[in-house]
């Protein structure tokens, strides 16, 4: 079972994303690449931020995984927020669309293309379910 924030776990993620269906539904026409920021949380086992990119195409992730931060400078959006943040969305306990609405989770890029997408992403939330996990000790 991979862990949170590996590798392992990005590409996992990035498999459930292209084996969903509603995704690509509910994200025929979006373009645009977003990487997922996690803040270090030594404390929690996470001790240096980690980034994934999502090449999100058309429904469709073309790739990505961790990435330095001249990459994660260079996406269309970044979504950023400390690990146990993320964790709380992976657990289902945190509503992305309502969280990044609360600041809870921050955005770098142009949020209203995002809220045009709700659904979308609302689904990639709930892939990230899909994805057995296991979690850092401190």
């Amino acid at each position: 079972m991979p862990e949170f924030p590996s590798e392992d776990w990005f590409q996992r993620f990035i498999e459930a994303i292209n084996d969903s269906q509603e995704y690509a539904a509910h994200a025929s026409d979006w373009e645009g690449d977003v990487v997922i920021a996690i803040g270090a949380e030594p404390d929690k086992g996470v001790p240096a931020d980690v980034y994934c990119l999502l090449d999100l195409w058309h429904g469709r992730c073309r790739g990505g995984g961790t990435v330095d931060e001249d990459r994660r400078d260079r996406a269309e959006f970044v979504v950023s927020a400390p690990f146990s943040r993320w964790r709380e969305v992976i657990e289902g306990n945190l509503e992305p669309v309502k969280a990044l609405m609360q600041g809870k989770l921050k955005v770098r890029g142009d949020l209203q293309k995002i809220l045009r997408y709700v659904r979308a992403t609302q689904e990639l939330a709930h892939l990230t379910r899909a994805v057995e996990t296991t979690y850092p000790t401190a």
